[in-house]
């Protein structure tokens, strides 16, 4: 409700803005009454271009209707009673227009609310920018938008007033011409009179001709100049609209597709496009007014000839608004939700396309449809420079027409391609290196209307974001990796897919960043150290300082094509390794600050030696994608008096999957404090799976629970206890007297003296449950017994 407050608050343009957002598709009393309500509902949980969340709209219309109905029930009162009948008028009404299509009333709602906040924050920014305060950059550059549309407004507004008076004193010519006309016949006429009345009426009628001809002659001259004012009026009016355009299309409209650009590496998502679209609508309805105008002069010169440069001047003026408009509607044909940027064969995918101008140009009275082909990084430059008319294709992609269709509680017109699936791939010769997941498609949007009945027709395209096509999950990857890089380095208006071979090392750490933070869905990103460690694994160097890296530059080949030094991976497939395992595993443990990550061996050892024994902390693996390793410091078990740094096996996310970290740090004892100094429950008992329930029907529910031998000590049951616990163990060296040794014995040997693992003496967790599974429960009880 406190948006609706905010809103009842607004004035001038913005209460206008407001007020129209609502009529008969959602009454404004709809709003009013029940305001609390609709702003508590999760309107934008629903995906508008998923069939299968209309469910979910039909219970978010249901329980509107019947919110309505409740409320028309508590009126009463002689006050109440016009209120009651109104509101379960509305409920009704509601009912009958989205009960089929419950979608669009969330598209409906959707829309008002965000234009709400859109407008209550512009009034906000610029009052506090009136009190004195700097204005944002946003704020400033809407106001200058909006004024130079009310110049606009009170330009075209000036031509029509000058275009009904030069109409107005035209049709007088007119009159007085024909006037001249019947003058010139009477005395024509007058031949046949007798020569003293013949004298005098010619007198007479000569001095009427003379008068008429000379204001014929004044008033000529007054016409072609008012023809030229006016002229010459239109062409100010066309500068200032070309201005505005280029401003509107050329900077806002290509940020809002920077800013979607970016949204594919995580950025901020690409809000404002409605905003977009009512300036895109507000210069079609100028420009097309101004049209109308310089075609009625035409008319007005054709109805009229008189000697001059009219005739030139006004088809230059057409052919100019001619150009203005058509850049206008080629411009703003766009892809509201690009297709995934990594698109796998055989797989179903969804984008839309938006023309913003499509409403106020009444292009949805004869709907046009949209075809989607997918085309290569040479088709797309050739298309680019008109060198290719005909759109070739480089694949099949399957339900690739779509009719626009017109959301009227939206005012805009789109087509939603929801079941696109793309069934084959053709792909290039590539070059040198270049593997299959660097090369580069696009899918083009295209289609065909007209306006004006079908005074002016217009063939319109608009190519999608790069996209890598794979045929398997092995490539995503790679694949992520050309997607990430061209986002970030792209540039405005470049040829298709050109991107810089090396970039600044801080123009990279940009990108992961954005890329880290929107995988973890919190604030908490990369850190100075976080990228000094990444600096220091990317070229291969040991310095600590983070402006020895700032005028270094990273290659595409240093990023993802060339191994780092001793691995069989690229910087970017550990990265991701990483950035994957936090997902689906440790985000919450990330958002808490419980994981360092991004520590080397050596620096996890120099911590920890000044710490007292039990302290560890969380690192991720240098030897294996997706891994992360537990180091403490501890006594040495074979020296006494000594200390050392251990680490533990990486775990991956196949062992999360198993048993969670929380849970195995639970396990094990020898793991006091979570490095500097908490205690460790202090920080994930919160994530601690509860106990395993009783025995049910005479069965004991197995636990697996993980140990360390070299850090495990007995801890016997009382006789005859139940065991409750299987233990995962490391090793058999070290075991509890009553549980189940599950596993075949392993080498003592899993920690070396510098804490490391040998990865072939160890058998895979996941193995190991595959066992447990296997082997019948009642003849390990038995053999136990015996």
């Amino acid at each position: 409700m406190a948006m609706w407050i905010q809103a009842q608050q607004l004035q001038g343009e913005a209460l206008h803005q407001m007020q129209a957002l609502y009529g008969q598709h959602f009454p404004i009393e709809v709003r009013h009454y029940l305001a609390q309500w609709i702003e508590s509902q999760l309107w934008d949980s629903v995906e508008l271009d998923n069939p299968a969340e209309e469910a979910k709209a039909k219970r978010l219309l249901e329980n509107l209707v019947s919110e309505l109905q409740r409320k028309a029930q508590l009126q009463g009162g002689e006050d109440g009673f016009l209120l009651k009948i109104k509101l379960g008028h509305y409920a009704n009404q509601l009912k009958s227009t989205y009960d089929r299509c419950p979608l669009e009333l969330v598209r409906c709602i959707k829309h008002i609310l965000h234009s709400e906040q859109r407008l209550v924050q512009e009034s906000t920014n610029a009052s506090c920018g009136s009190g004195g305060q700097a204005m944002d950059t946003l704020s400033q550059r809407h106001q200058q938008i909006n004024q130079a549309f009310e110049e606009l407004r009170l330009a075209t507004q000036e031509t029509e007033n000058e275009l009904r008076k030069l109409q107005h004193s035209q049709e007088y010519f007119i009159i007085q011409y024909q006037e001249n006309l019947r003058l010139q016949a009477q005395l024509s006429s007058l031949a046949s009179l007798p020569a003293a009345e013949r004298t005098q009426r010619e007198t007479t009628l000569q001095s009427k001709r003379a008068t008429v001809e000379a204001w014929l002659t004044r008033e000529a001259s007054t016409l072609q100049k008012y023809r030229l004012d006016l002229s010459e009026q239109h062409q100010k009016t066309l500068a200032l609209l070309r201005k505005q355009q280029t401003l509107i299309l050329d900077e806002e409209l290509i940020q809002w597709k920077r800013r979607q650009q970016l949204a594919g590496n995580g950025g901020p998502h690409e809000g404002g496009l409605d905003v977009l679209q009512s300036w895109c609508e507000k210069l079609a309805d100028l420009i097309w007014q101004n049209r109308q105008q310089i075609r009625r002069c035409e008319h007005l010169t054709q109805q009229l000839p008189l000697p001059g440069p009219m005739e030139e001047l006004l088809s230059k003026l057409n052919a100019d608004i001619t150009d203005i408009i058509s850049a206008l509607v080629t411009s703003t044909f766009i892809i509201e939700k690009q297709p995934p940027q990594v698109l796998k064969t055989q797989t179903k995918f969804a984008a839309t396309v938006r023309l913003l101008v499509g409403g106020k140009l009444n292009v949805h009275m004869n709907p046009p449809q949209v075809k989607a082909v997918i085309v290569s990084e040479q088709q797309a430059k050739a298309l680019l420079k008109n060198e290719s008319t005909h759109s070739e294709s480089s694949g099949e992609i399957l339900n690739n027409n779509c009719v626009m269709e017109y959301h009227q509680a939206t005012s805009t017109l789109s087509a939603h391609f929801r079941n696109m699936s793309l069934k084959r791939i053709k792909r290039s010769d590539r070059r040198g290196a270049e593997s299959v997941t660097e090369e580069k498609f696009t899918v083009l949007f295209e289609s065909q209307f007209s306006v004006g009945g079908n005074e002016l027709v217009f063939h319109v395209k608009t190519l999608s974001l790069p996209v890598v096509v794979i045929v398997h999950g092995s490539q995503d990857n790679n694949a992520t990796a050309t997607v990430l890089w061209d986002n970030a380095f792209a540039e405005p208006g470049r040829v298709p897919f050109i991107v810089p071979d090396k970039v600044l090392w801080p123009q990279l750490c940009e990108a992961l960043d954005m890329k880290y933070k929107a995988e973890m869905h919190s604030g908490r990103g990369l850190s100075e150290d976080n990228l000094v460690f990444l600096a220091q694994k990317a070229f291969t160097s040991s310095s600590n300082n983070s402006e020895d890296y700032r005028n270094m530059t990273i290659s595409w080949a240093q990023f993802n094509r060339e191994s780092l030094p001793g691995r069989n991976f690229t910087f970017w497939q550990w990265f991701d390794g990483v950035v994957e395992l936090m997902k689906k595993h440790l985000k919450p443990h990330w958002n808490d600050g419980a994981i360092l990550g991004f520590v080397n061996k050596q620096q996890a050892q120099d911590m920890l030696m000044s710490k007292p024994n039990g302290t560890f902390l969380l690192r991720f693996s240098d030897s294996e994608i997706g891994g992360i390793t537990i180091a403490w410091v501890a006594e040495n078990p074979n020296k006494q008096g000594e200390r050392l740094v251990w680490n533990l096996l990486p775990y991956t996310t196949k062992d999360f999957s198993i048993r969670s970290l929380a849970d195995r740090i639970s396990d094990l004892n020898h793991l006091l404090f979570l490095y500097p100094d908490r205690p460790k429950d202090e920080v994930f008992a919160k994530y601690y799976t509860p106990p395993l329930s009783k025995a049910v029907d005479g069965y004991v529910k197995p636990q697996i629970k993980q140990v360390v031998p070299e850090f495990t000590t007995p801890n016997p049951e009382p006789s005859g206890a139940t065991p409750t616990f299987m233990d995962q163990t490391a090793s058999p060296s070290v075991s509890h007297p009553n549980n189940f040794g599950v596993y075949p014995s392993m080498s003592d040997t899993m920690l070396d003296a510098d804490g490391d693992f040998d990865l072939e003496d160890t058998m895979d967790v996941a193995r190991h449950v595959e066992e447990l599974l296997r082997r019948p429960m009642a003849n390990q009880w038995s053999s136990q017994q015996s």
